[in-house]
C-alpha cells in the first residue's frame, strides 16, 4: 500500500485572496498595519498561530491569540454567508480522482487549516472520502515538525519508503525530509520553485498533469491504475 500525502493550499487549491482577507481583518482588529502579501503568503502552510508570530517577528502569546480570533472570525463570517469558496487548482481533482481509483494507493491531507476548515473545502468539491486520513493544525504540531506525516503513517500503517508528501513550500519539504519521506515540490503555490529545491524536495513538478507519471516512476507502478 502506498500513501500520497498532499498540503491543501497552494497545492491543492487556490485559496490566496482568502488567505489575504483574513490577514487583513486579523491585523485590522487589533490596529496594526496589515502585512505585504507577499510576506503573509510566505507564512502560507504553517499553523496560523506559528504564521502570526512569524510575521510580527516575535512570540506575544495575547497578541497572537487576538490575531487568530480576528481572523477566525472573518473567515466564519464569510462562510456564513456563502462568500468563502477556494478554488481547486487546474488538474488537481482529475489526479485526486485517479489516485483514489487506485486499489493500492492511499491518500491523506497535511495541511496548516483547521479541521472545520478542510471539512467545508472537502464538502464543496464533493471529495467525501478521498481522504484516509486528515492531518490539520488542531490535531497536530505546526509544520516543519514531522508529527502530521508520521500520525498519517500511523493512521494507514504504511512505512516510510511507501509514503511520499506533495507540497509547495519550503515547510512541506522540510516536514517530510525530518519524517524521512520524499517529497514533491509543486511551483504554482506560494513558495518559489528555487526555495523547495532549497528546502530539499525529491522532485519539483510545473503541473499537475506531470505528478501521477512522476510518482508512478518513483513507486515503479506497472500500471497508471490497479
Amino acid at each position: 500500500m502506498y500513501l500520497v500525502v498532499f498540503d491543501c493550499d497552494g497545492t491543492l487549491a487556490d485559496s490566496q485572496d482568502n488567505i489575504m482577507i483574513g490577514f487583513t481583518a486579523a491585523f485590522r482588529s487589533v490596529g496594526m498595519p496589515v502585512p505585504s502579501r507577499d510576506d503573509v503568503l510566505e507564512t502560507v502552510g504553517l499553523t496560523l498561530s506559528v504564521a502570526f508570530e512569524k510575521l510580527l517577528g516575535r512570540k506575544d502569546q495575547e497578541l497572537t491569540g487576538k490575531l487568530v480570533e480576528g481572523y477566525q472570525q472573518c473567515i466564519w463570517d464569510m462562510r456564513s454567508k456563502g462568500r468563502e469558496y477556494d478554488p481547486l487548482y487546474e488538474g488537481a481533482m482529475e489526479a485526486l480522482r485517479e489516485l483514489d481509483g487506485r486499489e493500492d494507493v492511499l491518500l491523506g491531507i497535511a495541511t496548516g487549516k483547521h479541521s472545520r476548515g478542510m471539512k467545508h473545502l472537502i464538502k464543496q468539491h464533493e471529495l467525501e472520502g478521498v481522504f484516509t486520513t486528515m492531518q490539520t493544525a488542531d490535531v497536530a504540531p505546526s509544520k516543519p515538525n514531522p508529527g502530521m506525516i508520521f500520525q498519517a503513517m500511523a493512521e494507514t500503517g504504511v512505512d516510510l519508503e511507501h509514503t511520499i508528501m506533495i507540497g509547495d513550500t519550503s515547510f512541506d519539504m522540510q516536514m517530510a525530509r525530518n519524517a524521512g519521506v520524499k517529497s514533491v515540490g509543486v511551483t504554482w503555490g506560494y513558495h518559489s520553485a528555487e526555495d523547495i529545491r532549497s528546502a530539499g524536495a525529491t522532485y519539483v513538478i510545473d503541473r499537475f498533469d506531470e505528478l501521477i507519471p512522476m510518482l508512478s516512476r518513483h513507486f515503479k507502478w506497472n500500471k497508471e491504475i490497479a
